[in-house]
């Protein structure tokens, strides 16, 4: 019949097996992008998990994505004037700016590698 098989009563069931994967560390960048493929994109969810290749594929989105947070956060930061020496003199503007850059950063992230 071609593969293998193993009897579950009367019945020849396939022994069916996914390939092994490298176990990596995967971030919450990498997690929400998960579970936007397996609401949104079921299909190439499945090809990913059965191939092999989503825990690398995740990782990856999850690098990309912590590395574009942190190039644009400090982009942002030091186009407003948000400096060490804002933070000395008025925290709560510092920490108010800081609050409104990194929600921006957020959602530019989660737009342009997240959901997409």
């Amino acid at each position: 019949m071609g593969g293998t098989y193993t009897k579950v009563g009367d019945y020849y069931l396939p022994a069916l097996a996914l390939p092994a994967e490298k176990e990596k560390h995967i971030g919450v960048w990498g997690q929400r992008h998960a579970k936007y493929l397996k609401q949104n994109h079921k299909v190439l969810y499945m090809i990913l998990f059965t191939s092999g290749r989503l825990n690398e594929y995740l990782a990856s989105v999850d690098a990309l994505a912590v590395d574009m947070f942190f190039r644009l956060a400090t982009k942002y930061s030091d186009r407003q004037g948000v400096t060490e020496q804002l933070k000395s003199k008025n925290q709560f503007l510092w920490i108010q700016k800081m609050n409104n850059i990194l929600a921006c950063v957020r959602e530019v992230v989660e737009n342009g590698t997240i959901y997409s």
